[in-house]
């Protein structure tokens, strides 16, 4: 999807996408089997990761692409007055599990102490982030990084038919590059509201559309980021490890789910990769 809005104009696209009212949320984690040609004992999940000379028109890789989608998310971003109004901290987690009704060690509880965790974690040197759980917070990260008043693009991976299946083969059918200077990804996170993880990396990243089609036929106009400086990641990134690389060695791109998504400048127009 890409869409042309001012920037106020996110905070109408994401309410009327989850304008349902708060709501507990079933953190359910999705149970995948690869296929039995790819990535042997590996997470499904993490099939999301490749080099930035795999993205060439003809060539095949396999990607993980989870059912759920922007328009699906079942939970909301609050208003500011009413996230506000609630503990969004891992030293309230005993009394937000009280409020949610989960019980300490079950996997909703543990998807929620990671995600407070990996929040309050420290950003890596150049990189700017937030977890927001209002429309007001997420307005103020945006504004602070794009620009006061700036237009933005809003991109995020579009399925053109629909599947069942979320982990197959893709056929890559064409690439077409946004040369943005500056990017904002936010991805979804584990809460029994919505909360996203945004962050904005003073190095280069690369933005790209990529058309795809599966073995059976499914269509995809998939967002995709190249970090193209790793130097100051962590040595235990997922990326390094699925990659076989280290950290600095090689830039990391991967692609994005239906229910994450990229801001970038208007300014900026496609170009072919």
């Amino acid at each position: 999807m890409d869409v042309k809005l001012p920037l106020c104009s996110l905070i109408i696209l994401l309410a009327a996408i989850n304008g349902n009212g708060l709501q507990k949320m079933d953190m359910r984690i999705e149970q995948v089997h690869s296929p039995p040609h790819m990535h042997h004992n590996m997470d499904p999940s993490l099939i999301v990761f490749f080099f930035v000379e795999d993205l060439t028109v003809g060539n095949t890789i396999p990607i993980y692409f989870p059912s759920r989608g922007l328009d699906s998310v079942s939970a909301r971003l609050l208003p500011k007055e009413e996230a506000d109004s609630i503990p969004f901290s891992s030293d309230q987690l005993n009394h937000l599990l009280e409020v949610y009704s989960y019980p300490r060690g079950s996997p909703q509880a543990t998807a929620m102490e990671d995600t407070l965790r990996q929040c309050e974690t420290k950003p890596i040197k150049g990189e700017t982030k937030t977890c927001p759980t209002s429309w007001g917070s997420m307005l103020d990260f945006a504004t602070s990084i794009i620009g006061s008043g700036t237009e933005i693009k809003i991109l995020s991976t579009t399925p053109i038919t629909p599947s069942s299946a979320v982990l197959q083969k893709y056929k890559i059918m064409g690439v077409e590059e946004y040369p943005a200077s500056k990017v904002v990804a936010c991805h979804t996170m584990p809460y029994p509201y919505a909360v996203f993880y945004c962050h904005y990396q003073e190095s280069q990243s690369r933005v790209f559309n990529v058309s795809l089609t599966a073995e059976n036929g499914y269509r995809v106009e998939a967002v995709a980021v190249c970090h193209m400086d790793t130097s100051q990641w962590s040595r235990n990134h997922v990326s390094f490890k699925v990659l076989g690389i280290e950290p600095g060695s090689s830039p990391v791109c991967h692609f994005f789910p239906a229910d994450n998504f990229v801001c970038v400048p208007t300014t900026v127009l496609m170009q072919q990769a």
